[in-house]
């Protein structure tokens, strides 16, 4: 048996598709789909509190991931307490020795542990809008970015402009959005004590609000004006690549199987697709995917889809009605009775199927449910449908009413099974030896096993037939992970050679290409710091830093910051104090912003950008409008019954004793 190792040239301008992993069964169904790289919460320190996995299970996923030369990437992207940074620094060297490629993080503290040389990924909690942020962190020695919702191409463009082309700059193309620049948002903490910085956000955002101006008056009633719709770039994605963008995440490590599935196998059509035309660009794993299915994004659970701000502010980009699946048109009511409806639905070949879910909004604008118990078919294009709950209790049904249907049995159970097929390309070459025969397989990366076996050489009593049974037997590759792209037969005559020896060499050739493969995988390498220390953007760091403990602090001190504040989690910021800062402006939402009015005669300079309240119960937010910066800030307070609690995070107040003497204490 022989090796032959090639090394993987690096290419800087490889398209990685990175897809979320709840567990590691749905992580591999991620690669299965097409995945390049996968990313999924160690034990704990992810912000993501309900979605940790334990080592072994993350082992698991590593090992059929680089298979195929795909990428797991593990979050620890919380901010930390001190004396949870030891307990920290041995997780990372447990997910190091499971074979973890890369760590997601946000805390800088991490940077003056002793890590093993595992890559370093800047979270999106990082907060990275701007190229001189974006070049320090690649400075500090983090290899992949991953950039800000909110921006524009132009904006991603000059980042790209301002990093180095070995950095990776990577973006969210689909998911839920929080409103907030990420890692900017404390309403949750202030309201409840839990903190969306520890991985336990509440969801504020998505809740109804009353807004009301100075004078008290009501300028919108119950709505969901914090709430956006889902993130959907697949229109943008070839332009997000001109701007400079190399990794396409989806969002959602809280989603169920089906949802990994369906939109990952979505954007894997997107990518190969402009991969096909544009040869200067390169997959960056191995082997293709094949689906039993058609993806289809609006199949999964979505708030409607909006590009956000990639192509510049749009008014349309909040979900202000309703934060649940207002789901697909498929038709209207016809008739109402006391235990069924009638709907009329728009497409002839449309089934309808028990345990449909199907919902309508109400007159007051309210989303409204049902689950179909039974569904018959009444006629052509008409069926009768029996809700699992009495009808007397759904409000506003009546005819003429149009109907969603925000879930799909057939959906469902064709997503419960099988559904992809990934493969690596392999070409076999079988000939002779002195004593028998030998089976060469070499993949579409290069790698190549040969086996041999002794075999005594008997002439095939039927020549015609030798070389068809001798392909096919030796192309069966079902359940590996390679198919035979060519098979070429190298023989001086035609040869008697049972099926059971030729599986057998099969197997074994198989067994080693994939011993190579694994043996030539290497894991990307960790990016080596700028010495002497590069200097922080800015000198003085307020609590929207997230500092949270001693090695983060003493970090921005080595790298030039003089005054250090805690963390909001560390309780100092008792007053009312920016909760969220966004780029969504709930004026501009509701055509109130003095811009929009600007050059209409009647209404110019009579629209400004005075402040609003938002109420929902006894709860109070203010709105305040930075409109030089196109932002919006929501003001409040630790509440009291918050502030009683022991912080959760103690930030370490002692003054530094060297290179720190100089700078103020962290406050």
């Amino acid at each position: 048996m022989a090796f032959c190792r090639m090394e993987r040239p690096v290419d800087p301008h490889q398209l990685e598709l990175l897809a979320p992993a709840r567990d590691a069964d749905i992580g591999i169904e991620a690669v299965n789909h097409g995945a390049d790289a996968v990313y999924i919460g160690g034990p704990a320190f992810g912000a993501r509190a309900a979605a940790c996995n334990d080592i072994a299970d993350i082992a698991r996923l590593v090992a059929h991931a680089h298979r195929f030369n795909a990428r797991v990437f593990a979050t620890l992207n919380t901010i930390l307490a001190d004396d949870e940074l030891e307990p920290a620094r041995r997780q990372i060297w447990q997910l190091y020795e499971a074979g973890v490629d890369a760590l997601i993080i946000q805390d800088m503290g991490l940077l003056q542990l002793d890590l093993p040389p595992i890559q370093l990924h800047a979270s999106t909690q990082c907060d990275i809008r701007t190229p001189e942020k974006a070049r320090f962190l690649q400075d500090v020695g983090l290899s992949q970015l991953v950039l800000a919702r909110e921006l524009d191409l132009r904006e991603i463009a000059a980042i790209r402009a301002a990093t180095d082309p070995a950095t990776t700059l990577e973006f969210f193309v689909h998911g839920a959005l929080c409103v907030a620049y990420s890692g900017q948002c404390y309403i949750s903490h202030a309201h409840t004590g839990r903190s969306a910085n520890r991985g336990d956000c509440s969801q504020a955002c998505r809740l109804p609000y009353q807004v009301t101006d100075m004078e008290g008056r009501i300028v919108a009633h119950d709505k969901h004006v914090l709430s956006m719709k889902d993130n959907n770039q697949s229109r943008n994605l070839e332009a997000l690549v001109d701007a400079g963008i190399r990794s396409f995440k989806i969002e959602g490590r809280y989603k169920d199987m089906g949802y990994v599935k369906n939109i990952t196998a979505h954007y894997r059509v997107l990518l190969d697709e402009i991969l096909e035309r544009r040869p200067e660009f390169a997959r960056a794993s191995s082997g293709r995917t094949s689906f039993s299915f058609t993806p289809d994004p609006n199949q999964n659970f979505n708030r409607e889809f909006t590009d956000y701000f990639v192509e510049g502010r749009k008014a349309d980009i909040g979900a202000f009605d309703t934060p649940k699946n207002p789901g697909l048109p498929i038709g209207h009511v016809v008739k109402v009775a006391d235990k069924w409806l009638e709907v009329r639905v728009d497409a002839a070949d449309l089934v309808l199927n028990n345990g449909d879910g199907l919902c309508y909004y109400t007159l007051q604008k309210e989303l409204a449910g049902l689950a179909i118990n039974r569904a018959e078919k009444a006629g052509e294009g008409l069926w009768r449908v029996f809700p699992k709950d009495p009808i007397a209790g759904f409000k506003d049904l009546r005819a003429g009413t149009p109907v969603n249907r925000n879930r799909d049995m057939n959906w469902t159970r064709l997503l419960a099974r099988p559904s992809s097929e990934r493969r690596i390309a392999v070409w076999l070459r079988f000939g002779e030896t002195a004593d028998g025969f030998a089976l060469t397989l070499t993949d579409e990366d290069g790698h190549t096993a040969t086996v041999s076996a002794p075999h005594a050489k008997e002439a095939a009593k039927d020549a015609a037939k030798s070389e068809p049974m001798l392909r096919e037997q030796l192309g069966k590759l079902g359940g590996t992970p390679f198919a035979a792209t060519g098979i070429a037969l190298e023989l001086s005559a035609s040869w008697f050679l049972p099926p059971s020896f030729l599986n057998a060499l099969r197997r074994d050739a198989v067994s080693a290409l994939e011993t190579a493969r694994a043996r030539a995988y290497e894991r990307p390498p960790r990016a080596r710091p700028i010495e002497p220390p590069v200097v922080y953007p800015e000198d003085t760091l307020s609590y929207l830093a997230n500092v949270a403990n001693s090695k983060a602090r003493d970090f921005y001190l080595r790298h030039g910051v003089r005054v250090v504040a805690a963390a909001y989690e560390g309780h100092a910021e008792t007053g009312e104090v920016s909760l969220m800062i966004t780029r969504h402006c709930v004026r501009y939402s509701l055509s109130l912003c003095p811009k929009q009015a600007k050059g209409v005669t009647g209404v110019q300079g009579t629209v400004r950008a005075a402040p609003l309240t938002l109420v929902n119960g006894s709860e109070k937010l203010t709105l305040r409008f930075d409109c030089k910066r196109c932002e919006m800030h929501v003001l409040g307070k630790l509440k009291p019954a918050v502030a009683r609690q022991t912080a959760p995070l103690t930030f370490y107040r002692s003054r530094p004793s060297a290179a720190g003497d100089n700078a103020a204490t962290g406050t």
